[in-house]
């Protein structure tokens, strides 16, 4: 499937059909929903109820996937390229950081591009490829403007299997693939100049042939990518702490690796703080979660959905309609029974 929209999806022919038909607009088989089985961009799947003269028809099955990137949602991924502009918007190491986590989180290799590079000067460019590969990565620059680092990207999309490019708003990804194939004509849009932000001009997550075998995810922007929910998990998303953990081990099974006694992680590290900050906001998000399991059972509280909310005091209701209507029921049943009591 290349591409999902609503309760539409295209799925690519791994033949031709009568009509030299290659692509087929497709609707999802109901029972699927009620087996719980979604589909992504991605996956490979099975079409019965073909009509080859409207070029339609319907997702019956889905294959077992090699893999799920979960945001954004692409399946049997071969790699994750996070792409990251060296300004307009200017790179924020925590937000970099985060995307990373997300795409290390796949198990699938990661790769990072540094778009516009032609914004700034060879030698602040050659700083931050010098502080990535500190990280752990290898960096490509590129400038869809001058065609800088296009042969390097080209050849690393050209790879066989799904590469899925991510990353902010507005850094370049629809427009270094236009650069790499004109005729994808994808829609590209401007920076806020007053916010320094990208806009969302990609929708939807879709899957472009750039070689033989080789497909490349364009998807939507986003700026706050999940982090995980263990604590305990993060430590290895990150490839300069991975290194040293596969080198020795630490005291403690459950270490966080935050000056605990015995940590392998001890000497400082350039990324410390980000890594810090990140497992702040997973205990965080813990603590919020037991403490609103707490305030469920306290009186006065309750459970509505996925939130919270106090409990109304019965005397502070209003009747319904309902209770109104019976209650004026009632008193009429009294005075017709006085009555009769009266004339007897």
């Amino acid at each position: 499937m290349v591409a999902l929209q609503a309760n539409y999806c295209w799925v690519e022919l791994e033949r031709p059909g009568p009509g030299e038909h290659s692509r087929l607009l497709c609707t999802r088989r109901t029972r699927l929903a009620k087996a719980g089985q979604t589909i992504c961009v991605g996956d490979r799947v099975r079409l019965a109820g073909i009509d080859w003269a409207s070029g339609r028809g319907a997702v019956a099955a889905v294959e077992e996937r090699n893999g799920l990137l979960s945001r954004p949602a692409v399946a049997n991924v071969s790699r994750v390229v996070v792409v990251v502009a060296l300004a307009e918007p200017e790179p924020d190491p925590l937000q970099l950081t985060r995307f990373l986590i997300t795409a290390e989180a796949s198990g699938r290799p990661v790769e990072v591009v540094l778009s516009k590079a032609d914004l700034l000067s060879p030698g602040e460019v050659e700083a931050w490829c010098l502080r990535l590969r500190g990280w752990g990565y290898g960096p490509v620059p590129v400038s869809g403007h001058t065609g800088q680092g296009l042969e390097p990207l080209r050849r690393l999309l050209s790879r066989p299997g799904i590469s899925v490019l991510c990353g902010p708003s507005g850094v370049g990804k629809s427009s270094l693939l236009n650069r790499l194939d004109p005729d994808l004509a994808l829609r590209v849009g401007a920076v806020s100049g007053r916010l320094q932000r990208g806009r969302h001009t990609t929708r939807h997550v879709e899957l472009f042939a750039l070689a033989p075998g080789a497909l490349v995810a364009d998807t939507p922007g986003f700026n706050r990518p999940e982090l995980p929910e263990d604590p305990v998990s993060l430590a290895v998303l990150f490839p300069e702490l991975r290194q040293r953990l596969s080198q020795a081990r630490c005291r403690f099974g459950d270490c966080l690796h935050q000056d605990e006694p015995g940590c392998v992680a001890s000497e400082p590290w350039e990324r410390q703080p980000l890594y810090n900050h990140c497992l702040e906001l997973i205990q965080a998000r813990l603590e919020r979660q037991r403490g609103g399991d707490n305030r469920c059972e306290q009186p006065g509280v309750r459970r509505r959905g996925d939130r919270l909310e106090p409990r109304i005091d019965p005397r502070l209701r209003q009747p319904s309609r309902r209770s109104r209507r019976q209650q004026t029921g009632l008193e009429s049943t009294r005075d017709r029974a006085d009555d009769d009591a009266s004339l007897a």
